[in-house]
């Protein structure tokens, strides 16, 4: 029969210290003091040795572990912490670092220890604390700190444990300031021979989960083929994270392989195994593996949540099975999952792909105490995006309908599409009645509704319009004065234009270069050539450097009526001033001197656009083509300027 060691109880033993106050937790004489009465004054002797336990293993010293503690955290009490770490224990040490909260700190009472104190040296168990510590932390140089703690426990000959190798594997490729590279998982696995270690099942846990943490989903594969075949297993997490890999990686086989494996060693999948699995099936086009998996999830009493769900619907959608597709969402919507953007976009592409765009409302209707205003703000702009504007326009009237407040962006993109198809009409309606659902008309409505009424020419209702926007806000600002001035000047008010221009000099909002290149684009096409000049130096007087668009545009006006000498003092000024001509500014010259029958110097012009670098585009040719031909007849090509929006082509 074993004997059994007699239990000594705690107050029997030799080296037991009652705790009960501070003041007497170590030896030493309590006296007391005439003149402060009830205070007490106490002489702290060295701590005693730490107790050992019945087997001669030494026990942790409570109260000296939380002191030690207390008084790294107000280092000015140097010489008291000096005192109590003279019978400082490795173990005991191991458990200061634990109550540590700084990395630095400690690693600096690790290094305090094994330099001040004399015959002390850290074991296996305080360098597996000090390890973990700084494998966990974010410092930039814990990976250096890791590997000089690993070089050190050879210097002083200290053997670690499987613990330790496993603590090491566990931080690479962690994402912490201390994972390191595989070069380095190679190093901490040759611990294992140097050591005369084994591995147990989580060491190769640890080994998989770095591999995949590296991206090698071959090697961490090999690894658990190696561990299965010594009975090991991975737990949920483990073969989440192995299949996750293998499913991105395309390795079908091995996924479900790996699976089949999960299965047979009594870990019950769960919800995020089978999203892997719908998923993979999902993008390798298995829509009914896809939906077995789904059916078998449910069966096994797995709740999904919305990246389930999510991932289910998009596997369908890929494949096409938009009435499946619809059914698994009215489950989600029964089952109380509440659907965000994605699932919408998805089931709204599906439909768009599959001719079924009518369904839509079958959808919302499903999913009506879900569907609120930024939801329907997402499909009116995604349907606008995609080109249905008609589906677009009618989701956001139901929307207008059925909610109190209206959407901001949603209003924007139906005001842009509006604009864009040439219904002024509606967008004008909608920007004024747009408040009545909280919503403040902004500038760049204003201006996207200004830029379709001038495109039509609509003068009458950019009057109305301008008059409402100066009556209810908000105010104009240099686009709205740009756009205005370039609308009035296309349908030849120049009057208007000039008035908005003054306008806009007398008030807060200053002319900028597109506002004079306008101005004098509109003074200069309606025959005011004097003006536009005039206005062309009051440019230059006010600080402000012409461009390209303001010279051609002016070398232009000067060219249609035959003033070739003003339009070439022009470009010299502009290339003495260092304003490049483009393209366009040597077509306007070059159609100029054909017509007034200049060949040589419209060759030598020609020459030098050349030298210049620009390339000649179907104008230049069509005006050289005239000059060999000796053709001079003027037909007008209109082209747009993209910034004024005013025709700046040359005659031929």
């Amino acid at each position: 029969m074993r004997r059994r060691h007699p239990v000594l109880r705690r107050n029997d033993h030799p080296n037991y210290l009652p705790n009960r106050h501070f003041a007497t937790k170590y030896t030493g004489r309590v006296t007391h003091s005439a003149q402060q009465g009830r205070s007490l004054a106490v002489e702290v002797s060295p701590p005693t040795p730490a107790p050992v336990d019945v087997r001669g293993y030494p026990l942790p010293r409570r109260d000296l572990i939380c002191s030690i503690t207390n008084l790294l955290r107000h280092p000015h009490h140097s010489q008291d912490l000096a005192r109590h770490l003279q019978t400082l224990t490795p173990s005991e040490a191991s458990l200061v670092l634990k109550n540590l909260q700084s990395p630095l700190q400690s690693l600096r009472f690790f290094r305090l220890c094994s330099h001040s104190l004399p015959n002390f040296r850290h074991d296996s168990f305080s360098y597996n604390r000090i390890l973990s510590i700084l494998s966990k932390s974010s410092a930039p140089n814990s990976v250096a700190l890791v590997s000089s703690l690993v070089d050190e426990m050879d210097e002083f000959n200290v053997k670690g444990s499987i613990s330790t190798v496993n603590i090491l594997i566990g931080a690479v490729g962690s994402g912490s300031g201390s994972g390191c590279g595989a070069e380095e998982l190679e190093r901490w696995l040759g611990l294992v021979d140097k050591w005369g270690l084994r591995f147990t099942a989580y060491t190769y846990k640890c080994l998989v989960q770095a591999w995949l943490r590296l991206s090698e989903t071959d090697r961490a594969f090999g690894v658990y083929c190696q561990m299965k075949s010594r009975g090991y297993g991975l737990d949920v997490f483990g073969f989440n994270m192995l299949l996750d890999s293998l499913a991105k990686g395309e390795k079908v086989e091995q996924a479900y392989k790996v699976f089949g494996d999960m299965k047979r060693k009594h870990c019950e999948p769960d919800e995020y195994t089978y999203t892997i699995m719908i998923r993979m099936c999902g993008k390798s086009g298995k829509a009914d593996e896809a939906l077995k998996f789904f059916q078998e999830m449910l069966s096994k009493g797995c709740a999904p949540n919305l990246i389930a769900y999510n991932t289910m619907i998009q596997a369908l959608a890929r494949n096409g099975m938009v009435d499946k597709l619809i059914f698994v969402f009215s489950k989600m919507v029964e089952n109380d999952c509440r659907p965000n953007e994605f699932t919408f976009s998805v089931i709204l592409n599906a439909l768009v792909a599959d001719g079924k765009l009518s369904r839509l409302d079958e959808v919302l209707q499903i999913s009506k105490t879900f569907v609120n205003k930024s939801i329907y703000a997402y499909l009116v702009n995604t349907l606008n995006r995609l080109g249905h504007a008609s589906e677009a326009h009618r989701l956001f009237c139901s929307m207008w309908n059925f909610h109190d407040r209206g959407d901001r962006d949603a209003c924007l993109s139906v005001l842009e599409r509006l604009c864009s198809a040439g219904k002024t009409v509606e967008a004008m309606d909608l920007l004024t009645k747009i408040n009545e659902k909280g919503i403040s008309a902004d500038t760049i409505m204003y201006n996207m509704v200004f830029s379709a009424l001038g495109k039509s020419k609509q003068i009458s209702h950019i009057h109305d319009l301008y008059l409402h926007m100066k009556r209810d806000g908000p105010s104009p600002d240099m686009f709205t004065y740009n756009i205005l001035i370039s609308c009035f000047g296309r349908a030849g008010q120049v009057e208007d234009a000039v008035r908005l221009f003054e306008e806009m000099d007398d008030g807060d909002c200053k002319p900028d270069v597109i506002t004079y290149n306008s101005l004098i684009n509109c003074l200069g096409k309606n025959g005011d050539l004097d003006e536009a000049h005039m206005r062309f130096m009051e440019m230059k007087e006010k600080g402000l450097n012409p461009d390209v668009i303001t010279y051609s545009t002016l070398i232009e006006c000067f060219g249609k009526t035959s003033r070739v000498e003003m339009a070439f003092s022009l470009f010299n000024q502009m290339l003495a001033e260092g304003c490049f001509p483009n393209t366009v500014t040597y077509n306007i010259l070059l159609d100029c001197l054909e017509k007034c029958g200049k060949t040589a110097e419209a060759l030598e012009l020609y020459a030098k656009m050349k030298q210049q670098g620009l390339t000649p585009d179907s104008i230049t040719y069509a005006v050289l083509e005239r000059l060999q031909s000796g053709s001079h007849k003027a037909v007008r090509i209109r082209r747009q300027n993209p910034i004024t929006g005013w025709v700046v082509s040359p005659l031929r």
